[in-house]
């Protein structure tokens, strides 16, 4: 059986991850997106891996079969970004728990106090898996105004920590 392997973001991993994500976006679930919608893809450490933010890739035989990141939003906040799983991470393999783990407890060693995240309607599978983990949906209007608001999300999350 592989081991999960669940690590910070380096650069050789950028062209891995938009696959993923795109795959899942596009394939998987008929979004219409682009690479070129998400630039922060191409600019994951700037974007991504500072202040009490961070990018976590999620592994198994050293294929990338998950990721999660935390963009800090200033005010002790960050928000939840690019968490997607491939179905080779899904269930069993641990993938989704594993990466929010990372995520949480990152931003509890860096004094974040509010998590909040943005995603579509249809991935429903991800509103059961973040509720089940203490989400709580917010109404557009409760984000703070430097949360970074994608066009597909239609659907918004805080967790208090």
């Amino acid at each position: 059986m592989s081991d999960l392997v669940v690590r910070g973001f380096v650069s050789d991993d950028g062209a891995q991850v938009v696959d993923l994500i795109l795959s899942i976006q596009r394939q998987e679930f008929g979004l219409s997106i682009t690479a070129a919608d998400q630039p922060d893809l191409a600019a994951i450490p700037d974007f991504y891996q500072t202040g009490a933010g961070g990018f976590w890739v999620a592994t198994l035989d050293d294929v990338i079969v998950g990721s999660i990141a935390l963009k800090d939003i200033g005010g002790s906040a960050v928000a939840l970004r690019k968490m997607f799983v491939a179905p080779k991470g899904r269930g069993q393999a641990g993938a989704a728990g594993a990466l929010l783990e990372a995520a949480l407890s990152h931003a509890r060693a860096h004094t974040v106090t509010d998590i909040y995240l943005g995603t579509t309607d249809r991935f429903r599978a991800a509103h059961r898996f973040y509720e089940k983990n203490g989400f709580a949906q917010v109404a557009p209007d409760d984000l703070p105004a430097a949360f970074p608001r994608m066009t597909v999300d239609t659907r918004f999350y805080r967790l208090r920590l």
